[in-house]
């Protein structure tokens, strides 16, 4: 993992934290289901199975924005490392063609002799 790019390393945390989040919300679904069976009145087997869907829905949205945000996170590091790559290589290259190219010695510029005028 020490050379992989951090871009991926990212999704995988990314990964691992959506599958996590949907099993505690699993977990809690199925409890919460398990307290709605249990239930002795109809208003507490409603409510809990309410509260069960919405755990849900919360936390499937969540999951969802984590791995949007994660993406995003992933895509800009990919994309900056690229442009730096990028500008590495021309500062290289730059540096490469100024040693090749020795600096021309500028031609010594011949004195233009003022001419007098002659006064008539």
């Amino acid at each position: 993992m020490a050379d992989a790019d951090l871009d991926v390393v990212i999704r995988q945390l990314a990964r691992q934290l959506h599958t996590g989040l949907m099993a505690r919300a699993k977990e809690r679904r199925d409890r919460l289901n398990t307290l709605a069976a249990k239930a002795k009145g109809k208003d507490a087997r409603e409510r809990y199975k309410l509260i069960a869907k919405n755990t849900m829905e919360q936390a499937s949205t969540a999951a969802k924005r984590l791995q949007m945000s994660a993406d995003n996170v992933a895509d800009s590091y990919a994309r900056s490392m690229r442009f730096a790559a990028s500008a590495a290589a021309e500062t290289v290259e730059k540096q490469q063609a100024a040693e090749k190219k020795p600096a021309k010695e500028q031609p010594v510029a011949k004195k233009k002799s003022a001419k007098k005028k002659k006064k008539a």
